[in-house]
């Protein structure tokens, strides 16, 4: 199963673990990334994400087939939030499951790291005192 969704409403790390009930895998990781109450010593008011959908879907269907041609993942999980989103809240999660704890580890840093690097979705970060524009592929 390939689960792969942009959205403007809460993310639900429950529902997404509920997806991970794969029979063969004994081996669940979760990345669960939420919105942090300060940034390099300024104060974040919120986060506001944007996205190319189109383009979004596509680079995050080619992160999932690396995934699973790399590693022995049954399925992969990634929804990413836009809009406004405040503090405490989630703005994105990657599930994947497999046989064994190494490749579920493995597979899921890989997954998160590789959508900051190539999916086109942009930050904004609002400090108390300003805001900035922020490079998820740096």
């Amino acid at each position: 199963m390939i689960d792969l969704k942009i959205l403007d409403t809460a993310l639900s790390a429950s529902e997404a673990l509920a997806k991970m009930n794969h029979p063969a895998c004994g081996g669940i990781d979760i990345f669960i990334g939420m919105v942090r109450a300060q940034t390099e010593k300024q104060e974040v008011v919120r986060l506001e994400y944007e996205a190319y959908y189109g383009m979004a879907i596509k680079e995050m269907e080619k992160i999932a087939q690396e995934v699973k041609a790399k590693w022995p993942v049954e399925d992969i999980l990634i929804h990413h939030r836009v809009g406004i989103l405040s503090v405490g809240e989630i703005a994105v999660i990657i599930a994947v499951n497999a046989p064994h704890r190494k490749a579920a580890f493995e597979a899921c840093q890989y997954a998160i790291d590789t959508l900051k690097q190539t999916v086109p979705i942009w930050k904004k970060e609002v400090f108390v005192n300003g805001e900035e524009w922020v490079s998820a592929h740096a």
